[in-house]
């Protein structure tokens, strides 16, 4: 508990900067382009990374998995044998993600953004793609090194690039004028760079930390020594059904609200889930430094630790989820004001999305549980049940009730497939703690 909080509190100070900046990015962005231009680029920017996410294999879950695993027993061959292949794969999906978004930008500005003429901003953007090539693999190799805050720092310094250039940008257009299709152009750049800052950054910092680790030319390690290759490519697979599943019912929400809707609905529903979203900022630092932890006292069969381990972290998280939760409900309308007045009628749908996501980010190592007993398929069960009855619910009622019942719908899908695996992990661990 003591590396964790040490990890989280550094991971969350530099994120906690970065928040302010990209929440300052965000406000000038929102303020620029209005509801539609704003809701525009969001769809752009859904849509590359739900592309890479339909053939991503999760390779950062992978190298956690197996590569702490190996590293716990002190085998740092086959550690640097699966991260070499971990690295192959990441990069060619990554190669095959900018080809798919290429290919299927044409349909994707008609029928999402509703704006033909604009594939070039898919394409543009999908080059991000290409810098994130091994971002996966990279923060999976700082988790199990214990060196998780360095991705802190970079995701700092990127922001910064980012900020900078959209204030710019802001002050620029308020003195001069910028016509929309410019500003839109240079916001997405913007955003491109901070993408291309992390990738690359991440991949240095892993790359130098595994010749520290495991010694120079560690890469020119033999994969084909790995073990249970079998048991490696159906924990990927698995990972990867289920990182599909996760982005088609719940991280490509703008997606389909700009499929149902329209850009400027996608440009409110963007923002109330951009406040609520800043649930994530002292949440993430805590799902990246819980895993391998609770990973490690699986190995170690340390099943009463575990059990105390994630009674600490999830009393933890509800106590800072609930302030955050109660400051969102008093000065919700304030912060949406903040992006622009007109942005302040999405305060229905932004408390709507605060029961879900305050449900997710109490109970956030639930996943990663599952990850580390080997019961990844039932979570892929779990998220696809809730998603099939979000999906079907969506199709008559967002149409007609607009983006606030996606708002409802995206809520009741975190509490019951989180629910159900929470549910499952503590039965497990129940399971093989009891006396034999």
């Amino acid at each position: 508990m003591g590396r964790v909080v040490r990890n989280s509190a550094h991971l969350f100070s530099s994120n906690a900067a970065g928040l302010v900046l990209g929440v300052l990015q965000g406000v000038l962005a929102a303020r620029m382009l209005q509801p539609a231009g704003y809701g525009l680029v969001g769809i752009v920017m859904s849509y590359a990374s739900t592309m890479n996410g339909l053939l991503s294999f999760r390779m950062g879950e992978l190298v956690v998995r197996y590569g702490g695993e190996y590293l716990e027993r002190g085998e740092e061959r086959k550690t640097a044998a699966l991260i070499k292949a971990s690295a192959l794969a990441e990069l060619t999906v990554s190669l095959l993600a900018f080809t798919l978004v290429a290919v299927t930008a044409g349909p994707a500005a008609r029928y999402f953004a509703k704006t033909p003429g604009i594939e070039w901003m898919f394409v543009l953007y999908g080059t991000g793609l290409l810098c994130n090539f091994n971002a996966e693999t990279a923060t999976g190799v700082l988790q199990i090194t214990n060196k998780i805050k360095t991705r802190g720092r970079i995701n700092f310094i990127q922001a910064i690039f980012s900020a900078a250039i959209i204030g710019g940008i802001f002050v620029w257009k308020e003195r001069y004028g910028i016509e929309a299709g410019t500003a839109l152009l240079l916001v997405l750049a913007a955003y491109l760079l901070g993408k291309a800052i992390l990738g690359l950054g991440l991949f240095a910092a892993a790359w130098s930390e595994l010749d520290r680790l495991l010694g120079r030319g560690w890469q020119r390690a033999d994969v084909s020594t790995l073990p249970s290759a079998r048991e490696l490519f159906r924990f990927a697979l698995s990972s990867n059904l289920s990182a599909t599943a996760i982005l088609v019912f719940r991280e490509s929400e703008l997606l389909w609200v700009g499929l149902f809707l329209n850009t400027e609905a996608a440009g409110l529903y963007k923002v109330a889930y951009t406040i609520v979203g800043l649930l994530s900022v002292p949440a993430d630092p805590l799902i990246l430094s819980v895993y391998p932890e609770a990973n490690r006292l699986v190995v170690q069969k340390a099943w009463q630790r575990l059990r105390d381990f994630l009674r600490n972290v999830t009393t933890l998280a509800f106590l800072y989820n609930t302030v955050i939760a109660l400051g969102f409900l008093v000065f919700g309308r304030w912060a949406l004001a903040v992006f622009g007045e007109q942005y302040t009628v999405a305060f229905p749908a932004m408390m709507a999305l605060l029961v879900g996501l305050v449900f997710n980010y109490t109970l956030f190592w639930n996943r990663p549980l599952l990850l580390a007993f080997g019961l990844q398929t039932f979570a892929l069960g779990a998220i696809v049940v809730a998603g099939l009855i979000k999906l079907v619910l969506a199709i008559p009622l967002v149409p007609r009730y607009g983006y606030m019942a996606e708002g409802i719908l995206l809520s009741a899908y975190y509490v019951i497939s989180v629910g159900l695996i929470v549910w499952r992990g503590v039965r497990e661990l129940e399971r093989r703690m009891a006396p034999v």
